[in-house]
């Protein structure tokens, strides 16, 4: 089943002259249990693309559905119930709550949507667990590591039964051991969990993780490489 699907999507902003095309009539297709990589130089419209693929933008032209589920039709409260139930989104700063512990953070979009604070909190404790981080739980952000903190936030993306997951520079802000080992857990969440993931990414190493690499260049698709599942040996453990 395909979990994010754009229909010739653009999105401008201005007018006139002073008009800026930040995508223009890009389609793009993500099916269950896979791994997309975009990218493309500075301006290419690579965020753009995200934002707009988790309702956090609307598309000037084109059509956006998540899930089987067109956007357009959606009111406001209905786009936040679809993100808060089924996108995750990862950041390259990670932003996470500094007066909340590991374990509150993840839980805490669960609470929001309704559900009660113990069973939020077991869904946060087996997500943490599963990325390795159960016995940091009660630690806040600034008692963890740079890899660590991610972990979390890849952890609160995946909270749930969340089917999409969006990340913008993930690794960004890591070493190069922990940027590596922080795509393969992105993949064995595709691989695992049925997840769908897209992934902004400058770098060509860590976009080998991906089932597919996409190429944006002036907000135009250039070019779509499908490959082999990501490099298996292990990259390293992060601290």
């Amino acid at each position: 089943m395909r979990v994010l699907e754009l229909r010739r999507v653009s999105r401008s902003y201005g007018q006139g002259t002073g008009e800026v095309h930040a995508l223009r009539e890009v389609s793009l297709s993500a099916g269950e249990g896979t791994m997309v990589a975009v990218m493309g130089p500075s301006g290419s419209g690579k965020s753009t693309l995200l934002t707009i693929a988790g309702t956090l933008e609307e598309p000037t032209a084109g059509e956006v559905l998540v899930a089987g589920q067109a956007v357009a039709g959606l009111s406001g409260n209905a786009r936040a119930r679809l993100r808060r139930r089924t996108i995750g989104y990862v950041f390259q700063d990670f932003n996470l709550l500094p007066g909340l512990s590991a374990a509150e953070n993840v839980s805490l979009p669960l609470e929001l949507d309704g559900l009660s604070a113990r069973k939020a909190r077991v869904a946060g404790l087996r997500a943490l667990e599963r990325l390795g981080l159960g016995e940091r739980s009660g630690h806040y952000p600034d008692q963890l590591s740079g890899g660590e903190r991610q972990r979390v936030a890849i952890a609160r993306a995946m909270v749930g039964e969340r089917r999409l997951l969006l990340a913008d520079e993930p690794s960004g802000a890591l070493d190069s051991v922990n940027s590596e080992a922080v795509m393969r857990l992105l993949h064995d969440a595709c691989q695992d969990a049925g997840m769908t993931a897209v992934v902004v990414t400058h770098d060509a190493e860590l976009a080998s993780w991906a089932d597919r690499v996409v190429f944006l260049r002036d907000g135009r698709i250039t070019d779509q490489t499908a490959q082999a599942p990501g490099p298996k040996s292990a990259p390293g453990e992060t601290r």
